[in-house]
Formats: structure tokens, sequence, C-alpha cells
């Protein structure tokens, strides 16, 4: 779907990509696969964490998706205190994935197009309060790198029709979520919740991204 030239900077473990053709670029920075070793993480936070992790388990590449919390006290990484807004933790998924089938950059291409709107500021469709915040808690340089740049990429372009709010910050820790949060959708189809939030932004990944859903 997209095409891209590729040149590959070693000194930093960086891939410089050029501007992408079609509706929703390519990162032009990601982490160059050859860099990776092992699996690797990345915590995103980006509304309901029902939604995000629904989306995000859907890609090859992508092992495992667990929701979390992160930004605040591990003490306070409780759904009631966060949910009612009594914490600095946003609602968070932690995606294991294998840079040699998926990257760092595809990931938060599939996040910022299909996961959330990365334009509301402090909530998420129904959901208000800063736990439902747009956020990339980057593990490392290079995901602080390619995050930023990838803002950068999508404002400079004007992929959106007004200003990308999504914060990047340092990884302090995550904390998974109760067991009855996990795997919701999957769990809970028929759900109110899910039937109007999260079975669209499914439809949606896989028609826009059917090379990147796992077969």
């Amino acid at each position: 779907m997209f095409k891209t030239a590729v040149l590959v900077v070693v000194s930093t473990g960086l891939l410089i990509l050029s501007a992408a053709a079609g509706s929703f670029p390519e990162p032009a920075i990601d982490v160059e696969r050859s860099t990776s070793k092992g699996k690797q993480k990345a915590v995103l936070a980006g509304g309901c964490f029902w939604c995000t992790e629904a989306v995000l388990e859907q890609l090859a590449g992508v092992d495992n998706v667990v929701s979390g919390y992160a930004g605040g006290k591990p003490e306070m990484a409780k759904y009631d205190l966060v949910s009612a807004g009594q914490t600095d933790h946003a609602e968070v998924i932690e995606v294991t994935f294998d840079p040699a089938k998926i990257s760092y950059g595809q990931v938060l291409k599939v996040f910022f197009s299909v996961a959330h709107d990365p334009t509301q500021l402090n909530r998420q469709g129904p959901d208000h309060g800063r736990q439902y915040r747009s956020a990339v808690f980057y593990a490392g340089p290079d995901q602080k790198r390619v995050a930023e740049a990838y803002i950068q990429q999508l404002g400079a372009a004007k992929i959106f029709s007004r200003p990308i709010v999504t914060e990047v910050t340092a990884l302090r820790g995550f904390y998974p979520a109760e067991g009855y949060h996990q795997d919701f959708v999957k769990r809970n189809p028929n759900h109110p919740y899910v039937t109007a939030n999260a079975i669209p932004k499914l439809q949606k990944l896989k028609k826009t991204y059917p090379e990147l859903v796992r077969k």
C-alpha cells in the first residue's frame, strides 16, 4: 500500500525513510530491525484499554497485549482509583512484538491511525479524564526519537484537522490491570461499549491494513 525508499543509519540504530505515498504515511524514522534483539515492548495509552488492546493484538508480529496502567505510583494502580481520576495513571496497553516481523514504527502507525484519535485531549470518545489521555511511554532513546519524529511528521503533513496532543514520556513502570479487563473485547463481543467503540476500530483495521493483520 505504501512505497518508501530506505536509508539505514547504523550509528543510531534508526531507519530514515522517504515520505510515504498514501493517505496515512509510514514513519519516516523507525528503529532498524537489525539492532533490535529479541522481543520488544511498546507501552501506549489511547483511551479505554479494551479498545486499544483489541486492535493491536490483531497485528502479525504481535505476540501479546496486556491491559494495564502507567504514569502513576505503583500502589495507586487499581481500576477503581484510576477510573475515578484519583491517580496520574493512564489506561495503557503493553504490546510485546517481534521486530523481525513488525517494527516499532508500524505499531505506532496503527496506534495513531486506527486505535485512537490522538487529537483528543484527556479524553477518548465517550471517556473523559486524564486517565484516558493519549500517550507514548518510551522504553529507551530509540523509541523516544521514533515517536517524537512520527508525531512531527504527521503534524507537518496535516494528517489530522486538529493538533496532535499525544504525550511522549519515559516509562517508569507498567502495572497489569485486573484479570477481568484482559481480552475484554474477545470475551464480551456483544457488550454495548464494545459494539459501539471497539468493533468499528477492528473493522477499520482489517479494511485499511489487511497486510498487517494476522492471518
